[in-house]
């Protein structure tokens, strides 16, 4: 229990690597079944295009329950790693438990979301037709059925903030695995399966997640001995502890929200425009994750050893973290853009995209991929602002870019009644962000790790 913590004695390269690299295979696996998820819907018979476009509707709902779960776990894994690098295992213990309690009350909250506004929630975007039916009950089946997301991500939390992310990517990829299988079998029937459409690829998602979320269970109960799980503690969550939890994670929780409400905002901006254009939004969503998604597993990586090496009063291995993932981060992001910007008609046929959606996805790809190495940067400097328990500054440049930047630009550019111009607006937010991610930056860097 005492004895060093690999984030305090490994080479910090070699660290980094086997830290991040199991989640970034993990978090790609979750981007492929994310795409696997929406090509097989945009291939329901006569009705692929409502299909898509009804999942793309349901996404900021969704996003907001990652938003909620993730950042939750944002505020236990720094507490958590912090106070394992401080030797505090009674705080760190209190930490795991009182997240599993947090969890619980995540589960609830879109439990009532998903009984009572998954239909107003859809109509106030596109309120007629099948759109609105089958992004209803796509929604309200995730809703419902919450608790396996929740406690997939509580569990991969824990497993990650003492190092143990090998078990993470098993819990997450084996989720991942399980969607993509069942995908197609409640979708379209195939053999003893019933044909469940829209809802179909909504029930194998939830069950991938539950499966995931045993997994995580069994993989904390048996291996990772650096926490202990209390029932009691579980039942009765010190106060003081969901306060630091809460402290670190609400700014989070609230950045990661905001982009539940633009890309709400940025789907009413894009279906005035064209049913079609909402759909090619989704779809964009859905392929950027596979670039996207390693960095966030870059950065769930570095959080742990950045918050380890704080608490550690280790200045070197911070410095030596943050340029290593820095150049990492870009070089993951221009690969993105190189993909994005010379195969986009290729990218787009994996959805069975029509000529019309081509017309309108291959400018938009290609617009929008422009912006990935400046996102690539400041994902990376905002791991800092979480790690040190600065996330408000993560917040403001949240704000700054989605909200006033991005929709706003979205908004007076749709007015030209030009689609290609709205996607300008992602490059033109990634810059004023990254104007804002190097300040914050700068300043946290000369008021802590300068002075350690």
């Amino acid at each position: 229990m005492n004895k060093e913590n690999k984030m305090g004695i490994m080479p910090v390269k070699k660290l980094i690597i086997s830290m991040s690299l199991p989640m970034m295979i993990s978090m790609l696996v979750q981007a492929l079944y994310n795409v696997v998820d929406s090509a097989f819907v945009a291939r329901i018979p006569n009705n692929a295009t409502e299909a898509i476009t009804a999942v793309t509707l349901a996404f900021p709902m969704q996003n907001l329950m990652i938003a909620l779960g993730s950042g939750t776990g944002v505020g236990i894994n720094a507490l958590l790693s912090r106070s394992l690098g401080e030797k505090k295992f009674d705080k760190s213990d209190s930490a795991a438990n009182c997240g599993l309690f947090l969890t619980f009350f995540n589960f609830v909250l879109f439990f009532i979301i998903g009984l009572f506004f998954a239909r107003p929630f859809i109509a106030s975007q596109y309120n007629s037709g099948l759109i609105m039916e089958f992004g209803t009950e796509y929604l309200r089946i995730i809703c419902l059925f919450s608790a396996g997301i929740f406690f997939q991500m509580t569990f991969e939390r824990l497993l990650q903030s003492t190092g143990k992310t090998i078990y993470s990517m098993i819990s997450q990829a084996t989720g991942a695995i399980i969607n993509i299988i069942f995908d197609p079998l409640l979708i379209f029937g195939i053999g003893p399966f019933p044909e469940l459409g829209v809802a179909g690829a909504a029930y194998a998602t939830v069950l991938g997640q539950f499966i995931g979320a045993s997994i995580g269970l069994f993989c904390n109960l048996n291996f990772n001995k650096e926490i202990v799980f209390s029932m009691k503690k579980i039942l009765h969550p010190e106060l003081e502890t969901i306060k630091d939890i809460y402290y670190v994670g609400v700014p989070s929780i609230l950045m990661m929200s905001i982009g539940s409400v633009m890309t709400y905002l940025l789907n009413k901006i894009l279906i005035t425009l064209s049913p079609l254009a909402t759909a090619v939004f989704g779809i964009y969503f859905k392929l950027q994750s596979f670039f996207f998604m390693p960095v966030f597993g870059l950065n769930n990586g570095l959080i742990p050893v950045l918050a380890y090496n704080y608490g550690a009063k280790s200045k070197s291995r911070i410095v030596e973290a943050l340029k290593f993932a820095l150049v990492l981060a870009l070089s993951i992001m221009m690969i993105g853009t190189i993909t994005f910007f010379t195969i986009p008609g290729t990218l787009l046929g994996i959805f069975n995209a029509e000529p019309d959606m081509l017309q309108i996805g291959i400018p938009a790809l290609r617009i929008i991929c422009l912006s990935f190495p400046v996102a690539g940067l400041c994902i990376t400097m905002g791991s800092i602002f979480q790690a040190f328990s600065k996330s408000i500054y993560s917040l403001i440049i949240s704000v700054g870019r989605q909200l006033v930047v991005l929709i706003p630009a979205a908004w007076l550019l749709s007015k030209t009644n030009n689609i290609n111009l709205v996607w300008l607006a992602f490059p033109i937010a990634e810059i004023a962000s990254l104007a804002l991610s190097t300040y914050y930056f700068t300043k946290l860097y000369r008021q802590t790790v300068e002075k350690i």
